[in-house]
C-alpha cells in the first residue's frame, strides 16, 4: 500500500487512511455553505493533488454536481489535478522579471529539468509553473522553490540552484 505525506496532519498515512480522514472532513462540512473551496484545499494538502476519484467523492459528499467541483478546480490556478513534485518551482513572468530575463530562466529550467510548464519530473522531485508577480520586482528576475525566493537569478546559475534541492 502506498504511503503519502499528509501535510495537514504531519504524519505518514496510507491512501486508505487518507480517504478515511477525507470522509471525516467531508462529514463536518456536509451542510456548510461555501464548503467546496476549503475542502478542496484540505484534500490537496492531504494528497498533494486532486485526483478524479477525490473530486468525485467531494462532489458526492457535498451534494454538488461534479461539473461544479471540477470547474472550481480548473478555474483556480492553485489547484492541481496531477501529482506535483517535492519542490514546486515557479518562475515569475511579471513585467519586471520578464524584462530582466525571466523567460530565459524559464527556458533554462525547462531544458535542465526536461519538462514543460505544468509538468513534473519522473522522479517527482520538481514541478514547474509560472507566476505573474511575486511582489519582488526590485530583485528581478525571481523564482520561487516552494516558499523560498531566489532573487536576481541568471540562467547560467539554474543548475546550482537545482543542485541545492537535489542534495536535500
Amino acid at each position: 500500500m502506498s504511503q503519502a505525506q499528509c501535510s495537514e496532519c504531519r504524519q505518514h498515512l496510507s491512501e486508505k487512511e487518507m480517504i478515511s480522514r477525507l470522509d471525516e472532513i467531508l462529514a463536518g462540512y456536509k451542510n456548510t455553505e461555501g464548503a467546496v473551496i476549503p475542502v478542496l484545499q484540505t484534500a490537496q494538502n492531504m494528497f498533494g493533488y486532486l485526483s478524479r476519484p477525490v473530486l468525485k467523492k467531494i462532489s458526492q459528499k457535498l451534494n454538488k454536481p461534479f461539473s461544479e467541483v471540477s470547474g472550481i478546480v480548473s478555474f483556480y490556478s492553485f489547484f492541481c489535478t496531477v501529482p506535483r513534485g517535492k519542490y514546486l518551482i515557479r518562475v515569475c513572468l511579471g513585467t519586471a522579471c520578464y524584462v530582466r530575463g525571466g523567460k530565459g530562466i524559464l527556458e533554462a529550467l525547462k531544458r535542465e529539468l526536461g519538462i514543460d510548464v505544468g509538468q513534473t519530473t519522473k522522479d517527482r522531485l520538481f514541478s514547474l509553473d509560472i507566476g505573474r508577480c511575486f511582489g519582488a520586482c526590485g530583485m528581478a528576475p525571481v523564482i520561487m522553490v516552494n516558499d523560498t525566493v531566489h532573487q536576481r537569478c541568471k540562467a547560467v546559475k539554474i543548475d546550482e540552484i537545482l543542485n541545492n534541492y537535489k542534495n536535500k
